[in-house]
């Protein structure tokens, strides 16, 4: 077998990288949905016949072990013998594909000549598929109310469109021009990445790509094993609570993780987490893979591209019939556990290695979704986006200002213009929310209001599973306002609330505030000057600035008082027992 220089290993690894990013370009240029091609509530890769990740573009990151784990029941399911040049296949199944019914996954084999050398895998958020309710199932109890299956079926066989398959989308689906239109925009991405993986392989030829590729992994692997060799050994646990399963609105559930460094390995265990439950809260088993994954990247191989062997030293567990590892016929639409679980197993790190690990983020992706029919055209609208949330402060720092969830840091929100182009909404008001984030040496960042009003009869659907808990800090540092929302504010009607779907009437109003992170460090110990220019910027108001910060601003000229400003930390400190 001839070695491969390493000059050849490089150029095959960034053709790689090159042809998922003009998978990712070809999906969102092509997409119907602002979901795809604004939120960028995808995630893709290419990988080899083996079902190794060898390269990705991401938009949700928590996708991307969640693809490895469904293209590998794809390949289990059908076998290598019934996978065939052409072929398409979709997966939803949530047990298989990793996530709830309309986030499918689009496979397509890769063949140099008569050989299988790889296969694409591209999973989106699809609008609709027949299930209970429009938009979003709140309160399912059976994964038979979540909609149409597709257990690894070929909606293209040997290159042909399998007309019955589409017909069967076609008519069980509220809104199948959008929904349909974006199925080809995924399957156009497999064909992209399909043309371009060929492309190399007849190049460089099969022998040649096969070992480069092998190369590209265990690079992967041994940048992983030197990151964990300079880490702390020892276990941690951690935990919190998702405020309900959406049917027992007064029980909490736990979501409980231990992480154990090793010499070898990382291992996440969720055992001591909540059993399954009633509601669509069940988060199978690939997800959970998925959460680890991004956790154990972000610690580990950060700035490198994302392949299989960077998770090599990792491992997760969750014992099957929990709340981390549903099984059939568990309920699984809601899939908001997943999100908070980051941020518990980041919660256990911090114990070992806190100089790396931020306090809690905003803790939610503090989702609102609006659908309904559209007084212009008469037919069903439907738009969504997530809110950026604060993020917690660090040793290093501040938390930053509304962005995006740990959980999915390709992704974005949807621009005001664009919401208010394709939907009847009225944008009022978006900013960030003040004093939102835990005071702190390095503050939380803050969370934002936006404020939507309904201009025609519709349902809001608002997606927060973390508003009876708060935000934590770390090292002394306060905890951050939770997400809420609150509908029909100043009315007779105002109620504060977390996850619902509300029929909403014209004029009607939601404000959707999402939370604001931890804060880092003993808020006494911050430097009064930022803490003047917080107020100026309007971060925090001034009784958060006298009240956690122990720092005395003139009012009307917005200056320090160093003096009194000394004499109450003093008096905040002698209170305290501290020094």
């Amino acid at each position: 077998m001839q070695t491969i220089d390493p000059i050849t290993v490089e150029v095959i690894h960034n053709y790689l990288l090159s042809a998922a990013r003009e998978m990712n370009r070809n999906l969102m240029r092509t997409a119907y949905n602002t979901i795809v091609y604004e939120v960028r509530d995808f995630g893709l890769g290419l990988y080899d016949r083996h079902c190794r990740l060898l390269a990705e573009a991401p938009g949700l990151a928590i996708f991307t072990r969640a693809n490895d784990y469904a293209l590998r029941k794809i390949v289990e399911f059908l076998g290598e013998d019934n996978i065939h040049p052409g072929d398409v296949i979709l997966l939803n199944y949530p047990f298989w594909s990793s996530t709830h019914t309309l986030d499918v996954t689009a496979s397509s084999p890769i063949f140099h000549e008569d050989q299988l050398v790889g296969f694409t895998a591209v999973k989106i958020h699809w609008l609709d598929l027949d299930q209970k309710d429009a938009g979003y199932c709140l309160d399912t109890t059976d994964m038979h109310q979540e909609g149409l299956f597709f257990p690894c079926s070929k909606i293209y066989k040997r290159g042909v469109l399998n007309k019955e398959l589409e017909d069967i989308i076609r008519f069980n689906c509220r809104m199948p021009e959008r929904v349909l239109g974006d199925m080809n925009a995924q399957i156009s991405s497999c064909r992209t990445g399909e043309r371009r993986v060929q492309e190399l392989v007849k190049k460089f030829g099969l022998e040649t790509f096969t070992q480069a590729t092998a190369q590209i992994l265990d690079h992967g692997e041994r940048l992983a094993r030197v990151r964990l060799s300079a880490l702390p050994k020892g276990s941690w646990s951690a935990e919190d609570w998702v405020d309900d399963d959406g049917i027992d609105k007064d029980t909490m559930l736990k979501i409980k993780a231990t992480v154990t460094i090793s010499e070898d390995e990382l291992l996440v265990d969720f055992s001591g987490s909540s059993p399954a439950v009633k509601g669509p809260v069940n988060i199978p088993i690939g997800l959970t893979l998925g959460v680890g994954a991004l956790i154990f990247k972000a610690i580990t191989t950060p700035d490198t591209p994302a392949n299989d062997g960077n998770f090599r030293p990792l491992r997760v567990e969750a014992p099957p019939g929990s709340l981390m590892h549903a099984v059939p016929p568990a309920a699984t639409f809601t899939l908001w556990p997943g999100i908070l679980a980051t941020e518990v197993v980041t919660k256990a790190l911090a114990q070992g290695i806190p100089d790396i690990v931020p306090a809690c983020s905003g803790g939610d992706l503090c989702s609102m979704m609006g659908v309904g029919t559209h007084p212009r055209t008469g037919k069903i609208w439907l738009e969504s986006t997530n809110e950026g949330v604060g993020f917690g402060g660090h040793a290093g720092g501040d938390g930053e200002h509304g962005i995006m969830h740990l959980t999915e840091p390709g992704c974005q929100n949807v621009p005001i213009e664009v919401m208010e182009t394709k939907a009847p909404l009225l944008i009022e008001q978006y900013g960030l929310r003040q004093d939102s984030g835990g005071a702190g040496e390095h503050p939380g960042g803050l969370g934002v209001t936006r404020k939507y009003r309904f201009l025609s009869e519709a349902s809001a659907l608002t997606l927060i599973k973390k508003t009876k808990t708060r935000p934590w800090g770390m090292a002394g540092g306060q905890t951050g306002e939770n997400c809420h929302v609150i509908l029909r504010p100043g009315t007779e009607r105002e109620q504060t609330t977390g996850m619902v779907y509300e029929a909403m009437t014209p004029g009607e109003v939601l404000v959707n505030c999402s939370g604001g992170g931890g804060g880092w460090g003993e808020p006494l110990k911050r430097d009064p000057e930022k803490v003047l220019n917080d107020v100026r910027n309007g971060y925090i108001s001034l009784t958060s600035a006298e009240r956690d910060y122990g720092v005395v601003i003139d009012p009307g000229a917005l200056t320090l008082e160093a003096a009194a400003t000394e004499a109450l930390r003093n008096e905040k400190k002698a209170r305290a027992g501290t020094t």
